[in-house]
């Protein structure tokens, strides 16, 4: 078995729903930051914590038979890592950079 990280061992000490709650915090700030035009660096440090919270998160949802839930989350990890991986093409193209915002 993996050892846990300090922050991951904070974060899975929280219930599921305190967990999904931090994680559409980031979302939030995520989106609000976008629209704003905000620093690039900032929003790519929430979505790669964004993308750590959904998989610490994901496993226990699993355990508690939460499937659909669970399978809404991994889509989301897709979506995120999608972003990384084409995130220049994103932030400097506004026709996609509008589209990820929504």
């Amino acid at each position: 078995m993996l050892e846990l990280t300090p922050k991951q061992q904070i974060f899975v000490q929280d219930d599921v729903p305190t967990r999904l709650h931090h994680l559409a915090v980031h979302l939030e700030q995520i989106q609000s930051l976008w629209t704003q035009g905000s620093s690039q660096e900032l929003i790519l440090t929430l979505i790669k914590e964004s993308r750590y919270f959904i998989e610490w998160t994901v496993p226990d949802m699993v355990k508690a038979d939460d499937i659909d839930r669970a399978c809404e989350l991994v889509d989301l990890v897709r979506l995120l890592t999608r972003w990384l991986f084409h995130w220049d093409d994103i932030w400097t193209d506004a026709e996609q950079k509008q589209s990820a915002s929504a």
